[in-house]
């Protein structure tokens, strides 16, 4: 069943609004950040890692963000199209703001940690200026990233551009993308995460950040009453990722699908969630079953907790489909339904 349709008639199958910014991951990995000496670069972020994700999975995709005016934001620029993401909309800052810098640590394959320099940032200066209704139209859906919430004049540019999206027919795609800086509280959390929740065709989220978006509703902090909830609202899916654990997929005719991690040797403990998310959405729009679609997320999530790097490493169809039946064939047909 396709729980919600897809105009077939726009010029981008998905633009994303939210955070590009730079990762460094440690090559002398399973070490602590002090002890790390040499790292590698990449363009991070989760929205940009999605964008990457998509196109390469052969959707086209367009970005709304900002990016500072130097070689970093070159770098950004010149990867994306490289990858075939249209930058027309993404505007240099002018006042000096930076990208945004992360350091990972990796200390084993289940222990990893971030460290973000999010001051002055680049990405939260976004406008609603910036914001044009004829770009967001032209686009299949608008993927959110909740990190662009997170303080103005971003978070208003985030509601523009999802009432315009709303008119123009556009579906909305929420990734609570969950990030404690630049953030002030949690009843602040609660308010902006809520309020384009409610108004998100799909919304894709862990259960921590389900728990943060809830903060003000009073549910039990279940899977099924937080899907119960949204699909009340305007959702048709709700996706809750529990890590090793695995996903759910609730929909809004009271159907569950659920799926487990493919068995890999992992590297680090960051990155999966992108990956699962550009593959899910690819699926969706491919009009793929529920199932099918949770499988090739958790499938593009096992090969990038096993990669180093995440936008870089991000997989292709053919890679994709390849990986799946080499499990299978190790594992059993069924190794990854819950």
């Amino acid at each position: 069943m396709n729980y919600f349709e897809f105009a077939s008639d726009k010029t981008y199958d998905l633009i994303l609004l939210g955070r590009a910014a730079i990762d460094f991951n440690p090559i002398d990995y399973y070490k602590t950040l002090a002890e790390s000496e040499t790292f590698r670069k990449y363009v991070g972020g989760s929205p940009a890692n999605i964008a990457v994700g998509m196109s390469r999975l052969g959707k086209r995709c367009g970005f709304l963000s900002r990016v500072s005016d130097d070689r970093f934001g070159d770098y950004v620029l010149g990867y994306f199209e490289k990858e075939g993401i249209d930058c027309s909309h993404i505007r240099r800052c002018e006042h000096g703001e930076k990208l945004g810098l992360t350091f990972t640590e990796i200390l084993d394959e289940n222990t990893s940690s971030i460290l973000m320099y999010r001051n002055r940032i680049a990405d939260l200066s976004l406008e609603p200026g910036d914001i044009d209704e004829s770009y967001v139209a032209s686009a299949k859906a608008l993927l959110l990233s909740g990190t662009a919430l997170a303080a103005s004049p971003s978070r208003e540019a985030a509601l523009k551009a999802l009432a315009l999206a709303k008119k123009n027919d556009v579906r909305v795609i929420f990734d609570i993308d969950y990030r404690a800086y630049n953030w002030k509280g949690r009843d602040e959390i609660g308010i902006y995460y809520a309020s384009v929740a409610r108004e998100a065709d799909l919304i894709i989220g862990s259960r921590e950040e389900f728990d943060l978006t809830e903060t003000f509703l009073g549910l039990d902090g279940t899977d099924e009453a937080s899907a119960a909830y949204w699909l009340r609202q305007q959702a048709k899916l709700v996706v809750i990722k529990h890590g090793k654990q695995g996903s759910a997929a609730y929909t809004c005719d009271g159907k569950k699908f659920a799926v487990k991690p493919f068995p890999v040797k992992a590297l680090k403990s960051f990155g999966g969630g992108d990956g699962y998310g550009s593959s899910f959405i690819a699926g969706l729009m491919e009009g793929r079953d529920i199932m099918e679609c949770l499988e090739r997320g958790s499938a593009s999530a096992s090969m990038l907790v096993a990669s180093h790097g995440c936008s870089a490493d991000m997989p292709t169809q053919e890679e994709i489909d390849a990986f799946i039946r080499e499990e299978k064939a190790r594992y059993g047909e069924l190794i990854a339904r819950a």
